[in-house]
């Protein structure tokens, strides 16, 4: 699955509705057994979340945006799927959130691509199920520093701590892609699929108990005159950084 939502595949409402669609027919048809998650757009795997989602809007948009987020999280970690992350661009906060979600995440050797959850910076909050999966990949105390800096980690540094499972050159990530999914593929899928929900069934659970929860905090968070400022100037640093 290619992303294609110029010009940086951020995560609008409509792409995370579609993306969620077209994941539930690969996993309702039985003759797919993996994915391999990549961009169609150069130099970016996707630049996350859409800020005009959550700046400008009312109470019930930021909800029904919240949901789509959490959906698109659950859907892609608890997939009975081999989801292979062929990173090819920068990808931070909600690309690295796709990332997370993945089997195994190959990046791209280029240092102008980084990943982390960089959110701190914008002025908003990884999601503690976020921070969970997080903390599962590279352990308490390393996510606990990149949370609160917002650290975005170039390819040789991400692979140091454990956040992707293999750098390769540019040209070979899509056939690396292709021979870490064969190997994936050699698996039964009955054991793979029970040894990933062992694996992961708790940490979805903390979210699956509070969704709702998790949906208000949010809207009660990103009302606030203070955030809706901070995403006002983050937005307005970005047009200046384009003009």
């Amino acid at each position: 699955m290619k992303f294609k939502n110029p010009p940086v595949n951020s995560l609008s409402l409509e792409f995370l509705t579609e993306f969620v669609i077209s994941l539930e027919k690969l996993e309702n048809d039985k003759t797919f057994r993996g994915v391999i998650l990549t961009s169609d757009c150069p130099g970016v795997f996707s630049a996350g979340l859409n800020l005009m989602e959550m700046y400008g809007r009312n109470p019930a948009h930021y909800a029904e945006y919240w949901k789509a987020v959490q959906e698109l999280w659950l859907r892609l970690y608890l997939s009975n799927l081999i989801v292979v992350a062929a990173i090819n661009g920068v990808s931070p906060a909600g690309g690295c959130l796709m990332a997370l979600t993945c089997d195994y995440r190959i990046m791209a050797d280029n240092p102008k691509y980084t990943i982390g959850l960089n959110e701190s910076l914008v002025g908003i909050v990884a999601p503690f199920w976020l921070k969970d999966s997080f903390v599962d990949t590279i352990g308490h105390r390393a996510a606990e520093r990149a949370l609160q800096l917002g650290m975005l980690f170039p390819p040789a540094e991400a692979l140091k701590l454990g956040l992707v499972d293999e750098v390769v050159p540019e040209d070979q990530i899509h056939s690396k892609a292709r021979s870490v999914m064969a190997q994936w593929l050699a698996i039964p899928d009955h054991s793979r699929q029970l040894t990933k929900s062992m694996m992961r069934k708790a940490t979805a659970d903390n979210l699956i108990k509070q969704r709702e929860a998790d949906i208000q905090n949010f809207v009660s968070f990103i009302s606030r005159d203070s955030i809706q400022k901070s995403l006002n100037m983050y937005l307005e640093k970005l047009q200046r950084k384009k003009g």
